[in-house]
């Protein structure tokens, strides 16, 4: 008798688990943008360790089963996004491509705040060795970086720091055990369409 209600038991915790990460699917789907692990796990009523495990499970089946979407957590707020390596299909869908206007220059400027941030438009200068007025520009239009406040030096220029939408982008979960930045450079300048031709000096 004991045996039978154990295994009831059992079912019904798998019977629970699978309706959990039913609705967490749906939560994110609906959502578009990156939801809390605190507002995911009061919908659902559990736990936040419990969510977060149920999240995991989910990240590593989508990992497993070759999916187009797999889940990314930025900060411990979870969202759906595509897949890197089927951006271009992605991109002829919405047929448009906001990677191709970034250039080199735009690119080695985020690359630069990236390892340094919070830095000042000046300090990216002295590290390129040319002006980076427009790749900056470019990169806050495209929401890449944000300003982060003041530095405490005369004339209290503009610091820079990237965002989380910097960190979706690239389908990151934080900036921890990012490459090198030559190999940052290297990996990411063909997956971006940089437009050579007309690079920013």
């Amino acid at each position: 008798m004991k045996e039978n209600n154990i295994n009831q038991i059992e079912i019904t915790e798998v019977s629970n688990k699978k309706r959990y990460l039913s609705i967490i699917e749906s939560l994110l789907f609906v959502s578009g943008e990156a939801l809390p692990i605190a507002e995911i796990s009061s919908i659902i009523n559990c736990s936040e360790e419990f969510t977060v495990n149920l999240l995991k499970e989910m990240q590593y089946k989508y990992d497993e089963d070759e999916r187009g979407i797999k889940i990314i957590s930025i900060n411990n707020n979870y969202m759906f996004v595509t897949k890197a390596e089927n951006g271009d299909f992605v991109q002829k869908l919405l047929k448009t491509n906001t990677r191709q206007s970034l250039s080199r220059a735009a690119l080695e400027s985020l690359a630069t705040i990236v390892y340094k941030q919070p830095i000042t438009r000046i300090e990216i200068d002295e590290i390129r060795g040319v002006k980076s007025d427009r790749a900056i520009q470019t990169l806050i239009e495209k929401k890449l970086i944000k300003e982060v406040g003041r530095k405490k030096v005369p004339g209290r220029p503009i610091m820079y720091a990237t965002t989380e939408e910097f960190l979706r982008h690239f389908g990151l979960d934080n900036l921890k055990g990012m490459p090198t930045l030559e190999s940052f450079l290297g990996e990411h300048e063909e997956v971006l369409g940089l437009n050579n031709e007309n690079e920013e000096k």
